[in-house]
This record gives structure tokens, sequence and C-alpha cells, in this order.
């Protein structure tokens, strides 16, 4: 039993909180507003194999892209997710400050990423400095939702991660 315990604890349970945050794009939210690029961040912190860790982030957006449709930018998508997953892996405890940085710079690199991806990729961007000028500023009224949702979810991770696999008090969790 104690080894079920441990398992449950070291795998099932962050492997299933992924598969299920990856899932709720899926149900109605607003633009760029989901948990994915913090379930990139918590796979590299959470994961020491960080090749775990890509397939786990990919797969499970792979997953919500059969039910919502595939895109000329999915490339882009991913690059900007296992960058995600790069950054988490230099976070060693999830504590507010490296929670802060790295929604951030997985924030930043997806929009820098994605956005060169439309740029590149879709046909209503003239294909010179001024089109990929206007692909980035047109893409700013989403960033605050991308930022938002990063930061919230990061947040909700660490809580859900002290709780269960950490065993800490709310009151704990949130002084960290």
């Amino acid at each position: 039993m104690q080894k079920f315990i441990t398992v449950f604890k070291k795998e099932i349970f962050p492997i299933s909180l992924i598969f299920i945050l990856a899932l709720s794009r899926l149900i109605p939210h607003p633009w760029n507003f989901t948990p994915v690029l913090a379930i990139g961040v918590f796979s590299g912190f959470y994961f020491k194999q960080i090749y775990l860790g890509f397939f786990l982030v990919i797969f499970s957006m792979f997953i919500g892209d059969l039910f919502l449709g595939f895109h000329s930018t999915m490339f882009f998508t991913y690059i900007s997710l296992i960058a995600a997953v790069l950054i988490g892996s230099y976070v060693k405890r999830l504590k507010f400050t490296e929670i802060l940085l790295s929604g951030l710079a997985s924030s930043f690199s997806f929009f820098v990423i994605t956005n060169f991806g439309a740029w590149l990729t879709l046909q209503m961007y003239e294909k010179n400095f001024e089109g990929l000028l206007s692909a980035y500023v047109l893409a700013i009224p989403f960033f605050h939702n991308t930022l938002i949702s990063t930061l919230f979810y990061l947040f909700l991770l660490k809580i859900l991660y002290e709780l269960f696999v950490n065993k800490k008090s709310i009151a704990k969790t949130l002084s960290t």
C-alpha cells in the first residue's frame, strides 16, 4: 500500500493533474486564458527527466487539438511549450519569485514565438518588417490573458502540489 501511495504522489497525481488541466482547454474560456504554459513550467519543475515533461505537455496539447482542430501555427505553439518546460526545469522550489519569473518568461516566450509563427504562416501579414511588427502589435491585447492565466494556474498547481504531494497546509503553502 505504501508503494502505491508513493507512486501515486510521484507519478499518477501530477500526470493526472496535467491532463485534467490540459483538457480544460475544451471548456469555454476567454481568449488565451488556459493552463497550458503553467503546465509546461510545472512539468519542467516536477519531472527531472526533461523528455517526460516535453512528452506530457506536447501530448496533452495534441489531445486538445484533436478536438479543437489543427492550425498552421501549431508548430510554433508546441515550440513555445517546449520553451516553457525548459524554463520550468530551472525552477528549484516553486517559490513566489520563481513562479512570477517563470510565468513572465514563459508568457513572453509564447508571445514572441507564436506571433512570429503567425507572421510567417498566415496570409494576413506582409512578409516584411512592418508585417512582423504588425503581428506583434495586434497580439498585445491577448498577452494579458496569457500572463494572468499562466500565473493563476502556476499558483494553483503550487497549492495542489503542496497539499497533495508535500502534505502542507494551505497557510504554509501560501507563505512560501
